[in-house]
């Protein structure tokens, strides 16, 4: 009788908080369950200085896990103590995770990972898991001098991961950053393509980068440069020059594209799905659009058939902290980053 009440007591904690069962203290493990994801693992990468991917990451996470059965791996940039240090830029935890990813699910800023974290996430790559990319994994690496890795690099002769892979590098704010948000507009040309279904709004009130995706890319959304913070704030209307040669325009004439989709045939002959989105702070992700586009974008990537309407509905509280530098939260471990129940 003894041994029944403290199998069931297990079953009850291992169901109430899956993450403190994680087989790597320093990353968030979800283990997923029933539905259309069972048996794909999802790893997510959470490493930017500026937009609170720490936050983020794990609510998506859950979504995936929880709503939709896949195994879900939140790896962070960490310190010596084993919290989450979101400006330890050469930090990669649980890296092994890469080893079993289906799909990668990334927002990284001007990373410099150790060679071992860079030879399985270079590894996952060529066998083509499709990479969901959310707003600095335009400038994910920062690899300096002789670094095998240097043709990830951002700034590089090519644009690094960031402009051959995903279809842009960091170019600019295009929109003023921190005083005009982004409202979504769906390209007429795509507005049926799958990883919009279900998707009827979205706002964030981060500023539009500037982005030129190459002509093999789809584009889905174009962000409207707002003249204030909210959704409801008029469009912006004035002119401003591209970057290069290119000549002066309106700011919202044309608007400038936030999320595409494209197939990219990599150096292993393996074609890789890519959904590229430069909006993707923590804040960002209140909006049920935003979240449901990357789920979708999951879907898609790994030619699952997605969703009527993907549930997006959060899976516990989610308070974001404001996107801006040396704002992450302190002593803050992985296991920590799971959502709790709502109050």
């Amino acid at each position: 009788m003894k041994r029944r009440h403290l199998l069931a007591l297990s079953t009850a904690l291992i169901c109430a908080s899956p993450a403190a069962y994680a087989a790597d203290p320093l990353t968030l493990e979800l283990p997923g369950g029933e539905g259309p994801g069972k048996g794909k693992h999802v790893v997510l990468l959470a490493g930017d200085e500026e937009y609170r991917s720490e936050e983020a990451l794990p609510m998506l996470a859950g979504i995936l896990s929880q709503h939709h059965g896949f195994k879900s791996t939140v790896l962070f940039s960490v310190d010596k103590d084993g919290n989450i240090d979101a400006n330890n830029g050469g930090s990669l935890s649980g890296s092994a995770a890469l080893d079993s990813a289906d799909a990668i699910v990334m927002l990284l800023r001007f990373r410099h990972w150790a060679d071992g974290d860079m030879k399985r996430f270079d590894a996952a790559f060529k066998r083509g898991v499709p990479v969901i990319a959310l707003r600095t994994s335009t400038h994910a690496f920062n690899f300096e001098g002789n670094s095998p890795w240097k043709s990830y690099t951002w700034n590089n002769a090519k644009g690094g991961f960031g402009k051959e892979v995903l279809g842009e590098t960091w170019v600019s704010h295009w929109g003023n950053h921190k005083s005009e948000a982004t409202l979504g507009i769906f390209e007429e040309a795509n507005k049926g393509h799958e990883v919009l279904r279900g998707v009827k709004h979205i706002f964030g009130d981060t500023d539009v980068y500037e982005a030129a995706p190459p002509a093999d890319a789809k584009i889905l959304v174009r962000g409207q440069v707002l003249k204030g913070m909210t959704p409801e704030s008029a469009p912006a209307d004035y002119k401003k020059k591209p970057a290069g040669d290119k000549p002066e325009q309106g700011v919202n004439d044309p608007m400038m594209p936030v999320a595409w989709v494209r197939e990219y045939k990599n150096e292993a002959g393996t074609t890789n799905r890519i959904l590229t989105t430069t909006m993707g702070s923590a804040t960002d992700f209140q909006s049920e659009g935003l979240r449901r586009l990357v789920v979708n974008g999951v879907f898609w990537g790994l030619k699952m058939e997605v969703p009527a309407e993907a549930n997006v509905k959060l899976t516990g509280e989610f308070k974001p902290t404001m996107y801006g530098f040396n704002g992450a939260k302190k002593g803050v471990k992985p296991a920590d980053t799971a959502l709790k129940p709502a109050k």
